[in-house]
């Protein structure tokens, strides 16, 4: 029997044991390897990501690098060792990722993995157009409800698009998984092989990480949002910050790229209850969740969130409807005429553009909209983050032309409609103490003038 006969036999068994498992309401699930054996050289794998990064199904793959190479692994964040990221893999496994993680910060800066720069509600297009076609996606999941329907849990944002579009599915089945609303159902017969794991998901305490300046940031921040504002929380604990000081408000509304566990106190207060929103009412929209088990609980087969298809969620023209959009994110550093760097450490590249834009832009033309670029006057060893230029190599994230307000923990710059001198005024004004005197020789050499003739 030629080799094209016996795969076209195997198809055909695989394809009637799905018929029969659906037709008796049971799934066949097959080892880790059996359901892996599908993915060949020079093929693209999509890889499930944030708190569904199937951790399980990675760990197997890397164990079938012997008969494999060139095998392109494409992502936006990933939680946990991935392991195919050692330099053992190296030409058997590419990392081409879309947002530099903690997880692969290393291969990338070593230059065993890429990077796109895009922004995160672009993504879904990379796939449907054709860009980034996908041969094979590594998801995990709920098991099936009683109609057949698997959920991508708490990351549904790029995963809706790579699942609509993959040649091929594989799907680590994890009771773990809570069932969200919105975009993420997935029917079985849509999925090609099962793979049954228990693992808990990666938590993220974002909260419990907050320090005094940061709270301080986020005071200032909670008096720049009137109540009936929908938020976007960018990721970080600035965010969480900004949410422990919104507990006086009403009727706050949220629609964001991800979520975190701060918005469970003010749900369960009824700060949060998406009253005001114009679209989406009584509806918390998300693309994805990141935080602890309490969070992920909190978001099982609760109907007051809908997880939703990024490209979706973070169009600017979708975010502009809501009405006094509040858009909070966070920089690396900032350069006194107000370009954002917010992926990169000059040339070491530290996360990517995300949705920082889609949101900064989405606010700017929502009526009462406030983009916030919210970051601590230095870094934790002492660096300044407001500073004369911006490092060589750094990327622009968020441009001069787009930015409304920056917050530090020593005030608010408002520096939409303002000239170069006057911007570089106000963020002196906002800059660590300890920096502003290089700051005002800085702005003299640039602009000629000292910052009292502003």
């Amino acid at each position: 029997m030629s080799t094209a006969i016996q795969q076209l036999s195997v198809t055909f068994c695989r394809l009637l044991l799905h018929i029969l498992c659906f037709m008796y309401k049971e799934i066949l699930y097959q080892t880790a390897a059996e359901a892996l054996s599908v993915i060949q050289s020079n093929q693209r794998v999509f890889v499930h990501g944030s708190a569904q990064t199937p951790l399980f199904l990675l760990r197997e793959l890397a164990k079938q690098a012997p008969r494999l190479q060139n095998v392109e692994l494409t992502f936006i964040t990933v939680q946990g060792d991935i392991t195919i990221d050692k330099p053992e893999y190296e030409g058997i496994f590419n990392i081409n990722c879309m947002f530099v993680s903690e997880s692969i910060r290393k291969a990338v800066n070593e230059g065993r993995a890429d990077f796109i720069p895009v922004f995160l509600s672009d993504i879904p297009d990379l796939f449907k157009k054709g860009y980034l076609p996908i041969d094979v996606a590594l998801v995990q999941v709920s098991p099936p409800d009683a109609h057949g329907y698997c959920s991508l849990g708490v990351s549904v944002d790029i995963a809706r698009s790579a699942v609509n579009t993959a040649k091929h599915i594989i799907a680590q089945v994890n009771p773990s998984v809570p069932r969200t609303h919105g975009d993420s159902l997935i029917h079985v017969e849509r999925i090609d092989c099962f793979v049954y794991c228990e693992d808990a998901l990666p938590e993220v305490d974002y909260g419990s990480k907050v320090d005094a300046d940061e709270l301080q940031i986020g005071k200032y921040i909670a008096e720049m949002i009137d109540d009936g504002s929908t938020l976007q929380m960018g990721i970080g604990t600035i965010p969480d910050a900004v949410l422990k000081s919104l507990t006086n408000h009403k009727n706050l509304g949220v629609h964001t790229e991800m979520c975190s566990d701060g918005i469970i106190d003010l749900f369960e207060r009824d700060v949060i209850n998406n009253t005001q929103k114009k679209i989406h009412p009584y509806k918390a929209v998300t693309g994805f969740a990141v935080g602890t088990k309490k969070l992920y609980d909190y978001v099982n087969d609760n109907p007051a969130f809908v997880f939703l298809d990024i490209d979706y969620v973070n169009n600017p023209h979708v975010i502009r409807r809501n009405p006094k959009v509040i858009a909070i994110n966070s920089a690396i550093e900032v350069d006194l005429t107000g370009q954002v760097c917010a992926d990169s450490i000059g040339t070491i590249q530290y996360s990517g553009i995300g949705g920082q834009m889609d949101f900064m832009r989405g606010a700017a033309l929502s009526e009462g909209g406030k983009p916030i670029i919210a970051l601590t006057s230095r870094t934790a060893k002492g660096v300044n983050r407001i500073t004369p230029f911006l490092k060589q190599g750094a990327g622009v994230v968020t441009t001069r032309g787009h930015i409304h307000y920056v917050v530090t923990e020593y005030g608010v710059a408002s520096l939409y409609g303002k000239n170069l001198r006057q911007r570089a005024k106000a963020l002196m004004d906002i800059a660590h103490p300890g920096d502003r005197e290089m700051l005002e020789r800085a702005s003299y050499e640039r602009f000629k003038h000292f910052p009292a003739h502003y």
